[in-house]
């Protein structure tokens, strides 16, 4: 008998929605800026909003791994969030990031969080007790009845060890219906084709893999949340557009200009790669949160001669 993770459920205060329409294009992954002694730089953090808004991202994800999440306290999250919806301002809609391992824990933060004015919950599936596909379902059965607004899997295996299955994501999607979509990072094609083909009509489905964003809205993904998006906005956006109203040899155009980036930004780890960008840019400081570091030397001279050719 399986034991209920989360003693009540939340009081729903928005239905699931039509996220396929709200969701559409490019999201961003949004990197969380530090001051030199480690605090949040909320100043920094307005200006990368302003300048991926700018460059054209629809939507914005914070206290993504991207956002060094793992190391933030809670109190500092709850700042984030409402920082973020602040700077922001309405202007595009905002999903904030939940996710973990311990699944009552994350049903107390889905209740905690200021989630007010957020269209959405992007939550990652659990990482390093990697559990079955059956386990995989309840954790996230659990979180669709707990939380308030609809929910996005966040399918990462490379960081998280286990994997979502195609057969996972659709039970999800069919069974539970405050699951409203899922951010595919698994990289297999083959998955995500079965993912894209059985999906129900209003089950957004995104890229969450930037190398692979383009071949996969060719396949009928719905856009992507990127990691690129915080350093080359403008181009990587247009690139998406593009391929999404089936524009193709403009996309490609795009995206191979971008190749480049790509490799640079995840060679070490990431956010390093993202905030060595947009440290050139004069947009944020280089700071990370141990144990990530900035990147090496070699790499950052290859960041700041890619952004030449970018003409930035």
């Amino acid at each position: 008998m399986l034991v209920a993770d989360c003693s009540a459920a939340a009081p729903k205060t928005q239905t699931k929605m039509m996220l396929k329409d709200i969701l559409k294009g490019t999201g961003v992954a949004l990197v969380t800026p530090f001051e030199e002694r480690g605090g949040v730089d909320y100043e920094s953090l307005e200006r990368v909003i302003n300048f991926v808004l700018n460059g054209g991202v629809k939507y914005i994800v914070t206290l993504g791994t991207t956002g060094e999440a793992p190391t933030l306290s809670q109190d500092e999250k709850k700042e984030i969030i409402s920082a973020t919806m602040r700077f922001v301002n309405g202007r595009v809609p905002v999903v904030i990031g939940i996710g973990g391992n311990n699944t009552r824990s994350l049903c107390n933060d889905l209740n905690n969080y200021p989630l007010q004015g957020a269209v959405a919950v992007l939550s990652a599936s659990p990482y390093y007790n990697k559990p079955s596909q059956e386990g995989m379902y309840q954790h996230y059965k659990a979180i669709g009845e707990a939380s308030p607004l609809p929910v996005l899997l966040y399918n990462v295996p490379g960081r998280t060890g286990s994997n979502i299955s195609s057969a996972t994501t659709i039970r999800l999607a069919t069974e539970v219906p405050n699951i409203a979509g899922i951010k595919e990072a698994s990289g297999n094609m083959h998955q995500c084709m079965e993912i894209l083909r059985d999906r129900p009509s209003d089950f957004l489905v995104v890229s969450g893999d930037d190398l692979l964003a383009l071949p996969q809205i060719a396949c009928g993904m719905d856009g992507v949340i990127s990691v690129a998006a915080n350093c080359f906005p403008k181009e990587f956006c247009s690139m998406v557009e593009a391929g999404l109203v089936n524009h193709f040899e403009e996309a490609r155009t795009l995206n191979n200009k971008l190749l480049l980036g790509y490799d640079i930004l995840f060679s070490e780890n990431n956010p390093a790669g993202a905030k060595a960008f947009l440290s050139e840019l004069g947009v944020i400081r280089n700071h990370l949160r141990l144990p990530l570091v900035p990147l090496s030397e070699t790499v950052h001279g290859r960041a700041k001669s890619f952004l030449r050719t970018l003409g930035n």
